[in-house]
């Protein structure tokens, strides 16, 4: 009686065991369920669309005068008038300043005497040779008589023409005791003063005048985008010293031989400037466009998860419709505030641009209705105020 009691109680307490092994499973079941029950996350979605895209080339330089001329004597005296400041705006041709001429004029007359005292010779030469022709043609002089008169007729009109060059040497020299303005500009330096002496192109410069219509902007280029350099681009730039202001230039000049430090090339463009609100020695920075092409998808550069710009491997978080998938993509070209994807999404495509931080693979996301605006790359949505249920409702 007793062991049928004990095996009896056996029974019991594994039909026991088998109910609490059950209630345990369906008790870790709900728990499970819990966990993948997470609240939605509130996220931003950006559309990923195709469109233009303009490739460049990102430049940074500096401004400079194309034109700038330091104005010296071309011959030793004393300054004996100054007629211009610095800062004020001159024409070409303009006086500038004026040197002492007393020496010079001396030399100028003394040039104009003997000019006459040549011409003087000459025409007695003429007359010689006319006289000599007559009597030759009586028998009255010789040949020799004949060929002399015409060497000295000759040897006075080389006489003339000299004393005429050095006439003409002699007015020119004169003509720069007054210093000129080269081209249309601004005085930018003055560096004499009445009574000062100034050397023949020795020395620093008397005035310095610089034309700030045309800048030029100097860059480097790496070398690995001289494929897609070409002179004629359009170069865009933007200054500190006029913020939200952009400026744009040609490319006018491509050095022929690369840096063998940098492994870069210097590139030169020119700039319009006027009305003259750029100086030389501003810094500049921005890009050279190399060309444009359609029908490419790109996608901001907020919805990156992560990327290797070398390798142009990134992610993002794509939304089918409450779900979000991590997915890998290739890059392109990157821009200001969007980059262009090759592989891993299509057009039309959500992609998470904002609360990714708070995402994993497969969870649940808020968007807020009618948040699409169109904007951007892609229609934008909008990240709901408290991801209550309600913002999430279609």
């Amino acid at each position: 009686m007793r062991g049928k009691m004990g095996w009896q109680g056996l029974l019991v307490l594994a039909a026991l065991a088998a109910a609490a092994a059950a209630a345990g499973c369906s008790g870790s079941g709900e728990g499970s369920v819990e966990t993948s029950g997470r609240p939605p996350v509130a996220v931003e979605l950006a559309a990923a669309t195709t469109g233009e895209l303009e490739e460049s080339i990102e430049v940074v330089g500096s401004l400079s005068a194309k034109f700038v001329a330091d104005v010296k004597s071309e011959y030793t005296a004393v300054v004996e008038e100054v007629y211009v400041a610095e800062w004020v705006r001159v024409a070409r041709g303009v006086p500038l300043a004026k040197l002492d001429t007393q020496e010079a004029q001396a030399a100028l007359e003394a040039v104009r005497a003997a000019v006459l005292q040549a011409q003087v010779e000459e025409t007695r030469a003429v007359r010689e040779l006319e006289r000599a022709e007559k009597l030759k043609g009586v028998g009255l002089v010789t040949q020799q008589n004949l060929d002399d008169a015409r060497t000295a007729r000759e040897a006075a009109a080389a006489a003339t023409s000299a004393a005429r060059a050095q006439l003409q040497a002699a007015e020119a020299r004169l003509a720069k005791a007054m210093i000129r303005a080269p081209f249309d500009g601004i005085v930018s330096y003055r560096g004499v003063n009445p009574g000062d002496r100034v050397e023949s192109m020795g020395g620093g410069p008397m005035f310095r005048i610089v034309d700030n219509r045309v800048l030029e902007l100097t860059v480097n280029v790496p070398s690995a985008s001289l494929a897609v350099l070409r002179v004629g681009q359009l170069l865009e730039f933007e200054t500190d010293a006029l913020p939200g202001r952009t400026f744009s230039g040609k490319v006018m000049f491509i050095n022929p031989t690369v840096d063998p430090v940098s492994r870069s090339v210097k590139v030169v463009a020119d700039v319009p400037n006027e009305p003259e609100v750029l100086r030389g020695g501003l810094f500049a920075k921005g890009r050279i466009l190399t060309g444009k092409r359609t029908g490419v998808l790109q996608i901001p550069r907020s919805a990156l998860l992560s990327w290797d710009v070398a390798r142009k491997e990134g992610e993002v978080f794509v939304a089918s419709g409450e779900i979000v998938e991590r997915r890998a993509v290739r890059t392109g070209t990157a821009l200001a505030d969007y980059v262009e994807v090759t592989e891993g999404i299509a057009a039309g495509d959500q992609v998470v641009t904002r609360g990714a931080f708070n995402l994993r693979n497969g969870d649940r996301i808020s968007v807020k209705a009618g948040g699409a605006d169109g904007s951007g790359a892609g229609p934008l949505g909008t990240v709901a105020a408290d991801g209550s249920a309600a913002a999430a409702q279609p």
